[in-house]
């Protein structure tokens, strides 16, 4: 009877399992990098939306306030005429691919009467695992603000 040497054969099938192991590793990295790069992507977008909104907003005069106040140095906002704006804006525009909800964010408005502040709220749309979190329950949620001011010259 004759042995093998170094006992080749009890080693048998030991580098399928550590290639499975490195190709679920692999897989695991691929889907999270699409959906990473998928969110940030939508997150992209939402901020382009809120940057117009608030665009839009910065030169929503508040006429009653620059009546009674003046004008200074740039265009008299308030909280109305802010939300007013963002409404029409978004309103006027479709929602942006990627996102699947949106809506406008407790903060928008102004601080000063100046500044238009927008704060926009949407939920992302995942490509790979978007259907596991919608059975779970869960979703992406994706947060953003801008400002704008329109100065006077």
């Amino acid at each position: 009877m004759r042995r093998r040497a170094g006992g080749a054969g009890r080693d048998r099938g030991q580098v399928s399992i550590l290639i499975l192991g490195l190709l679920g590793v692999i897989l695991l990295l691929v889907i999270g990098g699409v959906d990473v790069t998928a969110a940030q992507i939508a997150r992209a977008r939402l901020l382009d939306a809120s940057d117009s909104a608030a665009l839009e907003a910065a030169n929503a005069l508040d006429e009653v306030a620059a009546y009674s106040g003046g004008i200074g140095d740039s265009v008299v906002v308030s909280n109305g005429t802010v939300e007013q704006a963002v409404e029409d804006n978004l309103g006027a525009r479709p929602m942006p691919y990627g996102i699947s909800a949106w809506q406008v964010a407790r903060g928008t408005g102004t601080t000063d009467g100046r500044t238009a502040v927008v704060v926009l709220q949407g939920t992302a749309d995942l490509p790979m695992t978007g259907g596991v979190l919608a059975t779970l329950g869960r979703s992406v949620t994706i947060t953003v603000e801008s400002r704008a001011r329109a100065p006077l010259q």
